[in-house]
């Protein structure tokens, strides 16, 4: 258990509901999606048909020669931590940079760099690549690109847990901080994924949404008797997690606390879920809060929109929560911001703190037809405002059995 509480002071969103968190947040509040079909020929040839994307332009942000030599997750990486370590305050040229460090999540790393080197080499027969194409595609590249824009020489790890890696990378960053053996971290999570090989992929296991006929935007439906499967998204999100001792001595905003985190591995199944191994995670993360569960009033749910997810998951909030399930609202952001596989985690800890410091919970969007074997409190199709709850969770449930629940608390 944490010995120092952790804060946190800053945060920054790339996705596609708007590249700063501010974008985020008000496309949230909106319910506004941001996935939409993919190219014809992608679409055609692939057979998978819908994806959130972003319309991404690193000028602002990179030189030209600069974001050449940075995959795309990297780049998304780099504007999330910058963003969130502007809004902290943090003056890092005064600070000791070795207790300052990184802790990142990702699902496939740099996915773009390894996709062209890929068809340099088999579909061209170009046996000659670019030079610099294992740093631009390993999984520690976006993690230690941020360490290495901002001189952060403390603690670093990159986590890899398919759709758990970044808010692993959170919760371990926490402790880290509570141990004491960093007094900032720099955590979240990016992901930078729709490639033809990686959607190829992915289809064939089966598990992807068609696009709704009606509307493209609409194709991804948690809880939904609907639902047709989940839609990848790519994006980052990145947060500044500090020692709330000294966040307070400067005088930093803090967005919330970070106080719990559980961690448990089904060790059932590479692919299908398990209710006991996600209650296990969820009593780990409250327990360490030392909160119960009647004191947490949104649950940021995985809700991928499979026809299993979902019911295991509502299975597995109502074993944990009992009686308190009729006042805890659920509801997933991956209707609207699609899921970010490694970056999932982080930019879902984003929307949870939307409820947590604002009041505002966001939609699972489009639940028209609730699912009766997912009894939870929907927060459906709109935001509710209400007043800030007391602390929030974030589930986060993996590939590979790989189960990471964060709570977080009102300061």
């Amino acid at each position: 258990m944490s010995a120092r509480r952790v804060a946190v002071t800053g945060a920054g969103v790339v996705s596609p509901l708007g590249t700063t968190l501010e974008e985020f947040q008000r496309s949230l509040a909106a319910g506004r999606s941001g996935i939409r079909r993919l190219a014809p020929e992608l679409a055609e040839r692939s057979g998978v048909q819908v994806a959130a994307t972003i319309d991404w332009n690193p000028t602002p942000h990179f030189k030209e020669a600069e974001a050449a030599n940075l995959d795309r997750a990297s780049q998304f990486a780099l504007a999330a931590a910058a963003q969130a370590i502007a809004a902290s305050g943090l003056a890092l040229e005064d600070a000791d940079r070795d207790r300052v460090g990184v802790s990142w999540g990702t699902g496939m790393g740099g996915a773009q760099t390894q996709d062209a080197s890929y068809k340099q080499v088999y579909g061209a027969d170009e046996w000659r690549v670019r030079p610099l194409t294992v740093v631009m595609s390993m999984s520690n590249a976006a993690g230690s690109n941020i360490a290495v824009r901002h001189g952060l020489r403390g603690p670093f790890a990159n986590y890899s847990t398919a759709c758990s890696s970044s808010a692993m990378a959170l919760g371990e960053a926490m402790r880290t901080i509570g141990a004491g053996r960093a007094d900032v971290m720099i955590a979240g999570g990016s992901e930078a994924l729709l490639t033809p090989g990686v959607l190829v992929a992915w289809q064939a296991l089966r598990t992807l949404a068609p696009a709704d006929p009606a509307d493209a935007a609409a194709s991804c439906k948690p809880f939904d008797k609907r639902r047709a499967g989940l839609v990848l998204g790519e994006g980052a999100a990145a947060f500044v997690l500090e020692d709330e001792a000294r966040a307070r001595a400067r005088g930093a905003r803090i967005y919330g606390v970070l106080t719990g985190y559980g961690n448990s591995c089904d060790a059932v199944h590479m692919s299908r879920p398990d209710r006991d191994g996600q209650i296990r995670a969820m009593k780990e993360a409250l327990n360490e809060a030392r909160l119960s569960a009647q004191e947490v009033g949104y649950i940021n749910a995985h809700g991928t929109a499979t026809a299993v997810g979902d019911v295991v998951e509502a299975e597995a909030i109502n074993a944990v929560f009992g009686a308190a399930v009729r006042d805890v609202r659920v509801s997933s952001t991956k209707s609207l911001h699609g899921h970010l596989l490694g970056g999932s985690g982080a930019i879902e800890f984003a929307a949870a703190l939307f409820a947590l410091e604002q009041g505002v919970l966001p939609p699972t969007g489009f639940l028209e037809q609730p699912d009766p074997a997912c009894p939870v409190r929907h927060v459906a199709r709109e935001a509710e405002r209400v007043p800030a709850p007391r602390a929030v969770m974030s589930n986060s449930f993996a590939f590979g059995g790989s189960n990471v629940v964060l709570v977080a608390a009102r300061p």
